[in-house]
């Protein structure tokens, strides 16, 4: 496993430059971006098009060949729309297009590249026109889209519910499923009397969470040096010490 050599006052310095860059690129092309985000390498995370708006504490985890993207390409200028929770998860490679409506509930978490949209973008004999009729997708709290799974026009899927990986959800999911396969199918119905431990709960005290992981931080780095830091960067191996 990688370890982390930099000394925490240099991480600390990484962490400031990565929320100005997040602040000053990102949020302009949101409507609205909620506090206390976590958006990770957000130069790899792309949002464009109108009305977007983004709860409190997003995480989003952008990687150079797979990048979050987040776009509304509406029929006119300043139509359609992207909602996307509180507490909410967009993993590498993970999409959301929209057409005209996509609504994602707090704490959904997408996994990596998983993809939602709400349109084809062509219809079958025109390829140059959308169907006339919005067909609006709707994401419940809590809602977990497996990796590469994928969420096409006009479906709704209930609270709770689990989208396995690589399936492809063409109609709608009740709450408290899981689903697999192409097209997804309720193949194990979940306990709601267990309850479930979500990202609400994970990110209820925001600031009290920041505290937290700033005190690891600041035990696990404390020992690293600038000098040990910067051996590793021009020589990997022998700062891994093989």
């Amino acid at each position: 496993m990688h370890q982390d050599l930099r000394p925490y006052w240099l991480k600390q310095l990484y962490l400031r430059y990565r929320r100005w860059y997040a602040d000053y690129f990102l949020r302009p092309r949101c409507t609205e971006l909620g506090s206390h985000h976590t958006i990770m390498k957000p130069w790899y995370v792309h949002i464009s098009g109108a009305n977007i708006r983004i709860g409190r504490c997003f995480t989003a985890i952008g990687e150079p060949m797979h990048r979050v993207q987040i776009g509304v390409w509406g029929r006119e200028a300043g139509q359609g729309r992207i909602q996307i929770g509180d507490c909410v998860l967009m993993s590498p490679g993970a999409r959301l297009s929209a057409s005209d409506e996509i609504v994602l509930g707090d704490g959904v978490m997408m996994a990596n590249g998983s993809y939602i949209t709400d349109s084809d973008w062509h219809t079958l004999y025109d390829r140059t026109a959308r169907a006339p009729e919005p067909t609006p997708v709707h994401i419940g709290d809590n809602v977990w889209l497996g990796d590469h799974a994928t969420v096409l026009k006009g479906v709704t899927i209930g609270a709770n519910s689990v989208v396995a990986a690589q399936a492809v959800v063409t109609r709608d999911v009740p709450a408290n499923v899981v689903v697999a396969g192409n097209p997804a199918r309720v193949v194990k119905e979940l306990d709601p009397q267990r309850g479930f431990t979500t990202r609400m709960d994970l990110f209820a005290d925001p600031a009290g969470a920041e505290a937290f992981f700033d005190a690891v931080d600041r035990e696990v780095l404390r020992e690293n040096s600038l000098l040990r830091w910067l051996w590793s960067v021009v020589y990997p191996a022998g700062a891994s010490g093989r």
